[in-house]
């Protein structure tokens, strides 16, 4: 019996154990720096939320992966589609972040965190098939437009709206 249940452990993996753990570490660290954001605005899906998104899109991208690799016993029954894997992975954050959204006698919250939630689907999606750089990038470029845009919009849209009231 603990040879069996010892079996389930031992299965071998197409991939490096270490590379797993990079690239899951990786979706994990960046979907925390794009939650790390979230989390400082006060929003309802933060910084735990995105590093589980970032996490389970790059679990599913490695799931996927390895089971590609397996040994199909019909090849011809076999059929691999790695954008099945993108559509699952889009449709199921998607369903995620439009519960962020929140609509409330005409105003509307939640969209940039329901974005960002999408967002950290695709950068665990690159991590997952180990696209570490463009993982990096994207992130990179979250942060400008989570931040740095933020910074700099706001002041400008509080005057403008300031200036309509005269």
């Amino acid at each position: 019996m603990l040879d069996m249940l010892a079996g389930e452990f031992s299965r071998p993996m197409s991939l490096p154990a270490g590379v797993v753990v990079l690239r899951l570490t990786m979706a994990v660290l960046l979907g925390g720096v794009i939650g790390w954001e979230r989390e400082v605005k006060s929003r309802a899906a933060g910084l735990r939320t995105h590093m589980l998104i970032a996490l389970a899109a790059a679990c599913f991208t490695l799931v996927a992966m390895e089971l590609v690799d397996f040994s199909p016993v019909n090849e011809e029954q076999q059929r691999t589609d790695p954008l099945r894997l993108i559509e699952a992975v889009t449709a199921g954050v998607a369903f995620l972040a439009a519960g962020s959204i929140v609509i409330n006698k005409g105003n509307v919250r939640g969209i940039t965190t329901g974005a960002s939630m999408w967002l950290c689907g695709a950068v665990g999606l690159c991590c997952g098939t180990g696209d570490l750089r463009l993982a990096l990038m994207a992130t990179g470029m979250a942060m400008v437009v989570l931040y740095l845009i933020r910074v700099l919009v706001s002041p400008a849209a509080r005057e403008v709206a300031g200036g309509d009231e005269d």
